[in-house]
């Protein structure tokens, strides 16, 4: 069935769009920097070649699948009738991108941008994965991912899926929203992320006999802080093109969209220091700069929303959420997480789509001159319920059953080893020497 054809923008818009989505992948080499320099040394060409794969397998399998799943709002799709309204659950593209008309409408930009999007989302759980997965496992996980976990969620979301009507449908506010993808991006790899920690279990010496972890530091702080900066350049292009082709807003915002990203990155920073200095003495770099990255994440659902000391604020909390919860994770949970990537993308990201709701009156006002947003705030709730109950679930299940069949841990002779001799054959600073366990608790 060919699709009908989405509303054609116009050439500044077009244009515009097209360049914001070229800044996308330097968010994933941002990322898939700050892993690498916050794990080990002997792991750190596996780290980046892991980067480089799984952002290749999602890709791929979302133009095999994936996008047939999700659509674009107003394609073809699935619905059930509950209560005389239609709620759609998901969509009826054709594989392989076919039916496409690749003529500057909003599908085959959507397209585009959400091959990038979900690459990005798949290099998240390779932060809490690190110094202890193997790379096929990893791969096969951003298969499953790609297919079926991002663009199930994403229908609902930006397809014009059930999540998306239930303004329409029961009223709360404009449905369910999220711009840059706050939620759909990033709490949905977050989630991933703790799903992959938990099966994988922690590194070896993390913890001791007494339950208490180890502090296992990063090895390349200066990788860490150019990933930080690459980062910011690929979120101004991930929330711009988000508002416009997921929230219809006019591509002239783009620079209250930018200013709003990096206030929000900012003042996550500082928060993070403030936290690290008051409850260490010093501040903690690797935490700071997790901050920022979460500063980025919570900026992304209302960006475009957004007056600039509100988005301030939203960063500073993100901030310290960063600094406290991931030694709240490691400590209360014993979830091993060396790149931050749980408290970074899912709990920022869940902060980002609450934080929506609560200014839920300025969306109102920004959005098209459209006003009145009651319940907007219960239908963040309502897809932040949905990403715990039903995302969570799927995603672990999908890649527990892959663990029963593919064990994704490398064996203990290779994480002793060092991922980049016992998975590549070569280490990534073959001129120095690594460091070994001997410094740790057994």
């Amino acid at each position: 069935m060919t699709p009908p054809a989405s509303p054609a923008f116009s050439d500044f818009t077009t244009a515009a769009c097209i360049l914001f989505v070229f800044l996308v992948p330097l968010a994933a080499a941002g990322l898939a920097l700050i892993n690498t320099g916050l794990g080990r040394s002997r792991s750190a060409a596996h780290s980046m070649m892991a980067s480089l794969a799984v952002f290749s397998v999602a890709a791929v399998v979302f133009f095999f699948c994936g996008f047939a799943f999700q659509g674009f709002a107003g394609g073809p799709g699935h619905s059930l009738s509950i209560a005389g309204k239609s709620w759609g659950w998901i969509a009826d593209q054709p594989f392989f991108f076919r039916g496409l008309k690749f003529d500057g409408s909003a599908a085959p930009l959507i397209a585009w941008l959400q091959m990038l999007s979900v690459g990005l989302a798949a290099i998240i759980p390779l932060g809490s994965g690190g110094d202890r997965w193997r790379l096929g496992a990893c791969c096969a996980s951003s298969a499953l991912f790609a297919a079926f976990t991002y663009p199930i969620f994403a229908h609902w979301v930006w397809g014009g899926g059930w999540l998306a009507q239930l303004g329409a449908n029961y009223g709360l506010g404009r449905g369910f929203v999220d711009a840059g993808g706050s939620g759909t991006i990033q709490v949905v790899g977050g989630l991933t992320a703790l799903a992959v920690a938990w099966i994988l279990g922690p590194r070896r010496g993390k913890y001791a006999a007494d339950g208490m972890p180890a502090a296992i530091p990063g090895h390349n702080a200066v990788l860490v802080l150019f990933g930080c900066m690459l980062a910011l350049l690929g979120w101004y292009g991930l929330n711009s093109a988000g508002a416009i082709l997921f929230a219809a807003a006019d591509a002239r915002r783009c620079v209250l969209i930018a200013i709003n990203t990096t206030l929000s990155a900012a003042a996550a920073t500082l928060a993070a220091a403030l936290v690290t200095r008051f409850r260490f003495g010093k501040p903690d770099a690797s935490l700071c700069a997790n901050g920022w990255v979460g500063g980025l994440v919570a900026s992304s659902a209302a960006a475009p929303f957004l007056a600039p000391a509100a988005a301030m604020l939203i960063g500073l909390i993100a901030g310290g959420l960063v600094a406290l919860s991931v030694e709240w994770f490691e400590v209360r949970f014993q979830v091993d997480d060396p790149g931050g990537a749980v408290s970074v993308h899912a709990v920022c990201g869940v902060w980002g789509l609450l934080a929506l709701g609560i200014c839920a009156r300025m969306l109102g006002q920004s959005l098209n001159g459209a006003s009145g947003n009651a319940g907007q705030w219960l239908a963040q709730v309502v897809g932040i319920a949905t990403l715990f109950g039903f995302v969570l679930p799927l995603t672990y299940g999908l890649n527990w059953l892959l663990n029963r069949f593919y064990p994704q841990r490398v064996a203990a002779e290779g994480e002793r080893q060092g991922l980049d001799l016992h998975e590549l054959g070569a280490g990534a600073y073959p001129e120095f020497l690594t460091h070994t366990d001997d410094f740790l608790q057994r």
